[in-house]
């Protein structure tokens, strides 16, 4: 059943700029115009490489979702980007299918891994990993990803299994496929981000034991005359609460974390160590040992003693 919200017949080289403009107003807020602009870019280049050099070049038919609600719209633009960038298997027919060769472009680091595209052929020709850039930062794909982090020397992007997660391949991505790589981590960073907030997963780090949270809460007075964040206002009950909450028990744990310059709290954590919520309970279970000796006085003041026998009623002896 075709989803109403997205259409994957489509591409994005293929429509105008009022189009692009229309599309980032609507459904996933990740997905800006100017990253748009950049995604379209990518696609024309590479379908202007394939006539001028005669180059087998990928169409990479992504086309963002439309969903009214932006949560919807960007988990259906991370699922989309997900299913085009999983590397291409070989034929269930193909017995190399079900051995180490599984999957058909797993050659080397100069070919994508999904369209076995050469990419070797479109760095010499005219390196579009060098001129798609972040829309945000600037930087070149070139220079986030086939750049070693440490020495700044050339080393080809090694895509994964799982695309995100999984075993490493031989092969990489394309500029237009590397692009939307891209996007899709931003989109999993805010995602993630967002989740981070939720009560939900509060509590589910709670019940896991040690866990370390970030709350945005004033831990000390500020000389600052700017008025508060909404979210400091929003968690000062709950920051109240933990804090009453910390001095009688040694399982939770607050640290503040102040400016050296200003003086004031950057960073408030709060940590939840079950191990000692558990001891906490096992001592709460267990009376004191003044109480002990209360109970041990009652239990001997409850049990009967026995007469004497030179005072026991006569015919009972």
């Amino acid at each position: 059943m075709m989803n109403n919200w997205t259409q994957p017949q489509q591409n994005l080289a293929q429509v105008n700029e009022a189009t692009l403009m229309a599309l980032s107003q609507q459904g996933n807020p990740g997905f800006t115009h100017a990253a748009l602009l950049e995604q379209a870019a990518a696609q024309q280049q590479m379908q202007k490489i394939a006539v001028e050099k005669n180059i087998e070049v990928p169409k990479v038919n992504f086309y963002p979702s439309r969903h009214p609600n932006p949560i919807k719209a960007r988990k259906q633009d991370i699922k989309q980007a997900y299913k085009l960038l999983k590397p291409t298997k070989r034929s269930l027919l193909d017995p190399r299918r079900w051995g180490w060769g599984n999957y058909r472009y797993n050659k080397d680091t100069a070919v994508c891994v999904i369209d076995g595209c050469n990419v070797m052929e479109l760095i010499q020709h005219d390196n579009l990993y060098a001129r798609i850039t972040d829309e945000e930062t600037g930087q070149s794909l070139w220079d986030l990803y086939w750049k070693n982090p440490i020495t700044g020397e050339p080393e080809a992007f090694i895509a994964r299994e799982g695309v995100t997660s999984g075993r490493k391949m031989m092969g990489t991505y394309c500029p237009e496929h590397l692009h939307l790589y891209h996007l899709l981590c931003k989109w999993e960073a805010e995602q993630d981000r967002e989740d981070e907030m939720k009560p939900s997963r509060f509590r589910d780090k709670v019940r896991k034991g040690v866990s370390m949270v970030s709350v945005p809460v004033a831990a000390v007075a500020t000389t600052s005359t700017d008025p508060p964040h909404p979210l400091i206002t929003k968690y000062e009950p709950f920051f109240a609460d933990i804090s009453a909450d910390a001095r009688k028990s040694k399982g939770i744990t607050m640290q503040h974390y102040a400016n050296p310059a200003t003086g004031e709290n950057d960073i408030t954590t709060i940590t939840f160590d079950m191990r000692m919520f558990q001891q906490e309970l096992i001592e709460m279970a267990q009376p004191t040992p003044a109480f002990q000796d209360v109970l041990n006085q009652q239990a001997q003041v409850m049990s009967p003693t026995p007469l004497p026998s030179e005072i026991m009623p006569e015919g009972q002896q």
